[in-house]
């Protein structure tokens, strides 16, 4: 949905919210726009009653039942196709042997057969006195096997105490049968809510599922076992190495010279040769390779080797992944964040000011994460595998489940460490750029789209606020394309170039 589009589409939804009247959205493809269109009418919805801070939890439920309306529609086609029938239990298991892997291989063609053949996904909104009443429909009658299957999953959720609990047990199933509606039915009772709240039957042909969402008793219980393990790991840290502290301490003197700051910064090898990494990069387009350390202090300046400190300090503390999978994978992330963010502040919002900020601060977004992998590196993996597959951002499962988001668990480090708060404010907001502090909020909008465009390369998406892009002068789809494939380009050519020089090294 276009920027010019969006404000009048969100007053027109926001006015028949204010009047109790539906809304409602047909798609026969269910094409991303119009996901992230369903998405943006169920907030303006929220902000109606107030209750916004429920948009992620139900975007999750509401994403999980407008797929399986769409697969629905997918699954009656091809079995029309392969002349097999959806109620025959034989045909059934026949059909469904293939049925992932050849409609996921060829799913334009599939979405093709389903318009021609009428099959529509439509997804409705309305407010009845303090309920928000969410209705997905699809043409296509679920079978009563079918709808059997679904009410098994509901009372296989009831063997689960917790979110949290279901993360560990039903993520570990291969075939993660049902794990959606499972997820759905527990993200239903952690708002505090029991699975009435959440029916499908057949009405007049169509197959309906429901959410009735009464406000007044929803509620948001965020404190659990995981997050009380992780506020407890984030105070066992140490603090900041001594060396560091030291040469922060020297950058802060008015009277240190160069040549001193020079000295003690070489007494540190790890931190002189990543100082040397960092002036050797693209991020600075050096006409040769730099080997001098005076010289690189004077290139990276004082405020951007003092912002170097806090990356650097980090893993030295975390670790730098070497002995840790996940956290290895996170740590190329953020190496990818970080170019990202640097090349839209040069060359898309062209803001050299925060240049420094905004490059320290994507390499550090995900310090939470890594915490958090730190003690549960097999569940980072699953969430993260899991997100993917469901097109979720991995931030919003996780704080569903852990009760904490890792954005937060961040922040609370990086307050421990005595951060500057641009750091702090960037590490806690990169998901949420709108609720970051005025001041700062140029600065965490380019990690947050530094960060979903990173994301995108690996298959996952975040919805995009048309008001950040904007912020940052990208004014539409087609620019945010071409900024995204430069960026991804430029990395790929700089990492390419990288390994060559780390190999003729060797």
């Amino acid at each position: 949905m276009s920027g010019e589009k969006a404000p009048s589409l969100i007053q027109k939804v926001r006015a028949a919210a204010r009047a109790h009247k539906p809304i409602s959205i047909k798609s026969y493809t269910l094409p991303p726009q119009t996901e992230m269109q369903i998405e943006e009418v169920l907030g303006a919805f929220l902000k109606e009653l107030n209750r916004d801070v429920l948009k992620d939890s139900l975007a999750y439920c509401l994403r999980e039942l407008t797929t399986n309306a769409k697969k629905a529609n997918t699954k009656r086609v091809y079995f029309e196709e392969k002349e097999l029938d959806l109620s025959c239990d034989e045909d059934y298991r026949q059909g469904m042997l293939t049925f992932k892997q050849e409609t996921l291989d060829n799913i334009g063609y599939w979405l093709e057969k389903q318009e021609a053949a009428g099959l529509y996904v439509r997804v409705s909104f309305q407010i009845q006195g303090r309920e928000l009443h969410i209705r997905v429909a699809n043409n296509t009658r679920i079978t009563r096997k079918e709808q059997i299957r679904i009410y098994d999953r509901i009372a296989r959720s009831r063997a689960f105490r917790s979110l949290e609990e279901a993360m560990t047990a039903v993520l570990d199933d291969s075939e993660g049968a049902g794990l959606g509606i499972v997820i759905l039915v527990l993200m239903l009772k952690k708002l505090g809510l029991d699975e009435e709240a959440f029916d499908i039957d057949v009405e007049n042909n169509e197959t309906v599922a429901r959410l009735v969402i009464p406000m007044d008793e929803t509620k948001g219980d965020h404190l659990t076992h995981m997050s009380q393990e992780l506020t407890t790991h984030i105070q066992s840290l140490p603090q900041f190495p001594e060396s560091i502290m030291q040469l922060r301490a020297l950058l802060d003197d008015p009277d240190a010279e160069v040549a001193e700051i020079a000295r003690t910064l070489g007494q540190d090898p790890a931190l002189t040769a990543d100082l040397l990494r960092t002036v050797n990069s693209a991020r600075y387009m050096l006409p040769r390779k730099m080997d001098n350390v005076v010289e690189a202090v004077k290139v990276v300046g004082l405020r951007g080797l003092k912002q170097m400190l806090f990356s650097y300090g980090t893993q030295r503390v975390l670790g730098d992944g070497s002995d840790n999978t996940v956290s290895r994978a996170l740590w190329e992330h953020s190496q990818r964040v970080a170019f990202y963010a640097y090349g839209i502040t040069r060359h898309v919002s062209k803001r050299k000011d925060i240049l420094d900020d905004v490059y320290v601060g994507a390499i550090l977004h995900d310090m939470g994460k890594i915490v958090f992998s730190n003690i549960h590196p097999d569940t980072v993996e699953k969430i993260t595998a899991f997100s993917r597959k469901k097109g979720i951002p991995s931030s919003v499962f996780e704080e569903m489940s852990e009760g904490i988001a890792h954005a937060e668990v961040g922040a609370q480090l990086a307050q421990r460490w005595n951060f500057p708060d641009v750091l702090i404010e960037t590490i806690r907001h990169h998901h949420a750029p709108l609720k970051a502090p005025p001041q700062y909020r140029d600065v965490v909008a380019t990690v947050f789209l530094a960060n979903a465009l990173a994301n995108m390369d690996t298959g996952e998406y975040e919805l995009l606020d048309g008001r950040v892009l904007r912020l940052l002068g990208v004014e539409s789809p087609e620019r945010l394309r071409l900024i995204h494939q430069r960026l991804q380009e430029q990395y790929d050519t700089e990492y390419a170039h990288l390994e060559r020089r780390r190999d003729s090294a060797s």
